[in-house]
């Protein structure tokens, strides 16, 4: 993918997950979401056991799987869909995804710089903060244009 393309499909994904970093919709409910709209809905585990096509004691296993983490994608499907529901499933970051690709870029070009200025001063040829930082900005730019996914080799 070429860096405009990866720049737009980026901005275009924060736009669109923004509201859920900012809501609180992703915090499961302590019994979770299943348990939670099925006793909502007035439903027994046994009745939920037979719209899952499922034995009760399975549809109890189905509820308790999704609380530890342990349930799979297609059973969380199942679920939704016995319960009149749909997943709606999502990977939510932390801060924007422009966000981190800019840190990370400027992370590679203060190492960069660090051992540059370290090698001038070295040589008695130290620079102004002034002009560090602005060779820093410069340089953070030249990564975020250039890298791709180079970006996140390790370093």
């Amino acid at each position: 993918m070429r860096p405009q393309d990866r720049t737009v499909a980026r901005k275009n994904l924060d736009k669109k997950l923004n509201f859920l970093r900012d809501s609180d919709i992703s915090v499961r409910p302590a019994r979770g979401w299943i348990k939670a709209i099925r006793e909502a809905l007035g439903m027994t585990t046994a009745q939920f056991g037979r719209r899952m096509g499922v034995s009760q004691p399975r549809a109890v296993a189905v509820e308790k799987a999704e609380v530890s983490s342990k349930i799979t994608l297609d059973s969380l499907e199942r679920a939704a869909e016995a319960l009149g529901c749909r997943v709606v499933y999502a990977l939510v970051p932390q801060e924007s995804l422009e966000a981190q690709v800019e840190k990370r870029a400027r992370l590679l070009a203060e190492k960069h710089l660090k051992s540059v200025t370290h090698s001038m001063a070295l040589e008695d040829q130290g620079v102004a903060h002034e002009d560090t930082q602005a060779q820093l900005e410069r340089l953070t730019r030249k990564i975020l244009e250039a890298s791709g996914s180079k970006l996140w080799d390790d370093e």
